[in-house]
């Protein structure tokens, strides 16, 4: 039974680490929002090991067989698919081209009053100490209204992509078969090796924040992520 669970850990792992769309979605949102919200970047991880629970799930209790009889679902997912990641690729591009990614406030020292705001909210100082003149810029975005579209982002990337159906359904479910009245076991170690996955990819992020402190910096991250979208989109459309 020991096995079993690690059999799937491991194979789990072995899949969902691989520099894909959806890693490299958490990872840009969770470093965009690392001094602003860390609900935000937790939020967004739940939502993906959720959704690794209900494919891993489905392919151990042999969806797979029914997935694998009507083949043209696996056409509609992989169109849909490029569709949506040419269209990402193509405005991470963009925004590596005239900039607008968010940078990160480096500034280290004393606490100051405007301390715990927003970046967005950073309050404007005149004169000296004493008689400082706090100045508001905007009022804060709203959570909800950036979170949102965060999240349905994250489950196109998740449920167009027929490589999510090919490596959670069909590989994990079939290989699940070999473990016989062990495979529920087999599947339970999977789901563990998809929260071990997206606990430390939501550490990353907050970690890799300390590297993006200038515009340059998120301009080379989006012209990155450009590359790697428009070249999932091509493998997509190619096989």
């Amino acid at each position: 039974m020991l096995i079993a669970l690690l059999a799937g850990f491991g194979l789990c792992l072995s899949l969902i680490v691989a520099p894909g769309a959806q890693n490299v979605f958490l990872l840009r949102e969770g470093v965009r929002h690392a001094t602003s919200s860390r609900r935000h970047a937790v939020v967004l991880a739940m939502v993906c090991f959720a959704c690794d629970i209900v494919l891993i799930s489905a392919g151990v209790a042999g969806f797979g067989a029914a997935v694998e009889a009507v083949p043209w679902l696996f056409d509609a997912a992989r169109w849909a698919g490029v569709t949506f990641l040419a269209g990402y690729g193509l405005f991470a591009a963009w925004r590596a081209v005239r900039g607008g990614g968010d940078a990160i406030d480096a500034t280290e020292g004393p606490a100051r009053p405007d301390a715990g705001l927003h970046p967005d909210d950073a309050p404007a100082w005149s004169g000296s100490t004493a008689t400082a003149t706090l100045t508001v810029s905007r009022p804060r975005t709203n959570q909800k209204h950036v979170l949102l579209p965060a999240v349905l982002t994250c489950l196109a990337i998740t449920w167009l992509n027929p490589h999510t159906y090919l490596d959670t359904v069909l590989m994990l479910g079939s290989i699940s078969t070999a473990y016989g009245d062990a495979a529920w076991l087999f599947g339970l170690g999977a789901i563990a090796g998809s929260a071990a996955w997206f606990a430390f990819l939501t550490c990353a992020a907050r970690f890799a924040a300390r590297w993006l402190r200038s515009p340059r910096s998120w301009r080379a991250l989006d012209a990155v992520i450009a590359v790697m979208m428009l070249g999932l989109a091509a493998a997509l459309a190619l096989g």
